[in-house]
C-alpha cells in the first residue's frame, strides 16, 4: 500500500511540472512538447523509484521480523532463568527445611535427624547412659559384699551399692540421623523407604574411658507401598511395634512418642522398635485394621523361688547368641513370630486405638524320671496375651493434647518401657507368662509457638505367681508365701533379707522444650526434664513392701538443621 501511494505521489509531481511547464510556455506563446524517448526515460525513472521502494520495505519488514525473534528469544530466556532460580531457591529451602528434593528417576529424598547434647543426673546411680534401667534403681540394703583384710589380720566385708551414690554424665550419643526416599509409581500408588539411626548402641569396646567410642545403631529400617485406590498400605522392615500409639491413622512416621529427653522413654509406655510385616486397610481414612506380624523375643525371665521340689533337672527359656550377635549375650528360643492387631478411628475429633497381641514362650526342660533321674530333653511352651488401648485428645486445639495408652495380659513385659518380666517357670519347667497391666498419661501445653511445657505419670506393675512342688510345698514368683525377706532393703549395707522381686515401677515427670531459634538454618531447642521414679517390690513374709527412689533430671540442648 505504502509503494503505490509513493508511486502516484511522484507521479503527481512529474505531471504537476509538466502542466507548469505548459501553463508557462502557452502564456509566453510557446509551445512546447514531449518526445517519446523523453516519456519512456520518465517511465524507467518511476519503475527504478519504484522498486527502491519495495526493496527499503523488505528491508524494514525483515529487521522488524529479526527484532521480533530476538524480542520472543530474550523473553524465552528470560523465562527460563527465572524458573531456573526458582528450583535452585525451592530446593536451597528443602535442603534447610527437611522439605522433600527431586532426585534422579522421580525418587524424592527427605533428610531429618538433630545433633544433640545432653546430661543426666540420677540421685542413686544406675550406671546407665541417657536411657535409664528403671527395675536396676538400687535398694539400700540386700547388697552383694566384698572381703577386705583388718589392721588386725582378720577378714570383714564391706557393702557394694550404688544407692548412696549420684551420677552425672554427659552424652551426645542420642543424635540422629534419617533418610526417607520417596516414588510414585502412578497417581495412586507410592513406595517409600525410611532409614533411622543414632549413636546409642554399645558394643563391648564402647566405654567412656578415653576416646568415647560408641557404634551406630539401626532404629528404624523399612520400607512401604501405599495403593490409596484400595486403601492398602504394607510395611516390611524395622520399625515401631503396631501398638505403638498413633497420632492418624495407622501410619508409619506418626507415632506419638513421650516428649521427654530419656532415650527409654517413660515408664507405662507400649512399644518396641523391631522387624515386621505388617498389612493395613483403610476406610476412607477415617477407619483402619492393621495386622503384624513381628520379631519374637522373651526378654525377662523370673526365677522360679520357695521351698517346692521342681519336676524337672535343668529348664531354660535362652541359648548362647550365634553368628552375627554378640557370643556373651544370649537369645530366646522362639518358635512363632509375635502376632497384633490393632484398629484405629480418626472419627474427627481426637484419635482412637484398640488391639491385641499374640504370643507363644518356649523353654528347653529335661523332666526327672520316677527315680529322679534325668529324662529326655523336651520343648515346653505357653501363650500369652494382651488387649490394649490408645486415644489422643486436643483438649484445646493447638493449645493442650492428651495422650492416654495402656495394656493388660500375660507375658506382656516386654512391650513396656520398665522392662519387667515376660515369664517365669513352673513346677514342669515349662514357661509360665506373668500377668502385667500398664499405662500413661501425657499433657501437652503448647504455651507459644516456640514453648512446649508437658507432665506425664505411668505405670508397670506384674503380679505374683504361686504354685506348689511336687513334695507339696510352695514354689512360683513373687509370692508372700515363697518366703521372701525384705526387712533390710532400707537398712544401708546389709547383705541380706532384701530378697524380694520387683512388682512394679512408676514414673512421674515434668519438662519442658524451648524452640528458640526457627528459620531458614533450622530450628535449635533447648529442654529439661525432671523425673521421679520409684521401683517396688513384692511383699514378703512380713507384709513389707519395700521401694527405691530414684530422682532424675536431663537437658537437653539440639539442632535440627533440616
Amino acid at each position: 500500500m505504502r509503494s503505490k501511494m509513493l508511486t502516484v505521489a511522484i507521479a503527481a509531481g512529474l505531471g504537476l511540472t509538466s502542466v507548469t511547464a505548459v501553463s508557462a510556455q502557452t502564456t509566453s506563446n510557446k509551445k512546447v512538447t514531449v518526445s517519446a524517448s523523453e516519456l519512456a526515460q520518465m517511465k524507467a525513472e518511476i519503475a527504478a523509484l519504484e522498486q527502491k521502494v519495495q526493496d527499503l520495505e523488505s528491508q524494514s519488514a525483515a529487521q522488524t521480523e529479526a527484532q521480533t525473534q530476538t524480542a520472543q528469544a530474550v523473553q524465552a530466556t528470560q523465562a527460563q532463568v527465572a524458573a531456573t532460580q526458582t528450583q535452585v531457591q525451592a530446593a536451597a529451602t528443602q535442603i534447610k527445611t527437611g522439605d522433600t528434593l527431586g532426585g534422579t528417576g522421580g525418587v524424592k529424598w527427605t533428610f531429618g535427624g538433630f545433633l544433640a547434647a545432653e546430661s543426666a543426673y540420677r540421685s542413686r546411680d544406675t550406671a546407665d547412659d541417657v536411657a535409664t534401667k528403671f527395675t536396676a534403681i538400687p535398694f539400700l540394703g540386700g547388697t552383694s559384699t566384698a572381703p577386705i583384710n583388718t589392721s588386725s589380720g582378720a577378714t570383714t566385708s564391706y557393702p557394694v551399692t550404688n544407692a548412696k551414690n549420684d551420677q552425672f554424665l554427659y552424652s551426645a550419643r542420642q543424635s540422629r540421623l534419617s533418610i526417607k526416599a520417596e516414588g510414585d509409581i502412578n497417581d495412586s500408588t507410592h513406595v517409600t523407604g525410611y532409614y533411622e539411626t543414632d549413636f546409642l548402641g554399645g558394643a563391648q569396646t564402647a566405654n567412656m574411658n578415653e576416646s568415647n567410642s560408641f557404634n551406630l545403631r539401626v532404629r528404624q529400617l523399612w520400607s512401604s507401598v501405599d495403593w490409596n485406590d484400595y486403601g492398602l498400605h504394607v510395611l516390611a522392615g524395622q520399625a515401631w511395634s503396631l501398638l505403638t500409639l498413633d497420632s492418624v491413622g495407622i501410619t508409619p512416621l506418626k507415632e506419638v512418642l513421650p516428649p521427654t529427653i530419656d532415650a527409654q522413654y517413660n515408664v507405662g509406655f507400649t512399644w518396641a522398635r523391631q522387624t515386621q510385616l505388617r498389612i493395613v486397610k483403610d476406610w476412607n481414612k477415617v477407619w483402619w485394621l492393621g495386622l503384624s506380624v513381628e520379631n519374637p523375643q522373651t526378654a525377662g525371665i523370673g526365677s522360679l523361688a520357695g521351698t517346692g521340689t521342681k519336676n524337672y533337672a535343668t529348664t531354660t527359656a535362652t541359648v548362647q547368641a550365634g553368628s552375627l550377635y554378640d557370643t556373651l549375650n544370649t537369645v530366646s528360643i522362639n518358635q512363632i513370630p509375635d502376632i497384633i492387631v490393632k484398629g484405629a478411628a480418626d472419627p474427627g475429633w481426637g484419635h482412637y486405638e484398640l488391639f491385641g497381641i499374640s504370643r507363644q514362650f518356649t523353654t528347653r526342660v529335661t523332666p526327672l524320671t520316677a527315680n529322679g533321674g534325668p529324662a529326655a530333653t523336651t520343648n515346653q511352651t505357653a501363650h500369652g496375651e494382651g488387649f490394649g488401648f490408645g486415644m489422643v485428645l486436643p483438649l484445646v486445639p493447638k493449645v493442650l493434647d492428651f495422650q492416654l495408652s495402656g495394656m493388660s495380659g500375660k507375658g506382656i513385659g516386654r512391650y513396656g518401657t520398665a522392662g519387667l518380666n515376660d515369664i517365669t517357670y513352673n513346677t514342669n519347667g515349662a514357661p509360665h507368662p506373668l500377668k502385667e497391666n500398664m499405662a500413661l498419661g501425657t499433657l501437652t501445653w503448647h504455651a507459644t509457638d516456640s514453648l512446649d511445657v508437658y507432665a506425664t505419670a505411668g505405670r508397670e506393675q506384674q503380679d505374683s505367681y504361686l504354685t506348689s512342688g511336687v513334695n507339696g510345698k510352695p514354689l512360683g514368683y513373687g509370692a508372700a508365701a515363697l518366703g521372701y525377706n525384705n526387712s533390710e532393703c532400707l537398712v544401708y549395707g546389709a547383705a541380706t533379707d532384701c530378697t524380694g522381686q520387683t512388682r512394679s515401677v512408676k514414673e512421674q515427670t515434668i519438662g519442658f522444650w524451648w524452640k528458640f531459634y526457627q528459620g531458614k538454618f533450622g530450628r535449635v531447642q533447648f529442654g529439661t526434664q525432671f523425673s521421679h521414679a520409684s521401683r517396688q517390690l513384692f511383699t514378703d513374709v512380713n507384709s513389707n513392701a519395700p521401694s527405691a527412689q530414684d530422682n532424675m533430671f536431663f537437658t537437653s540442648f539440639r539442632y535440627y538443621p533440616f
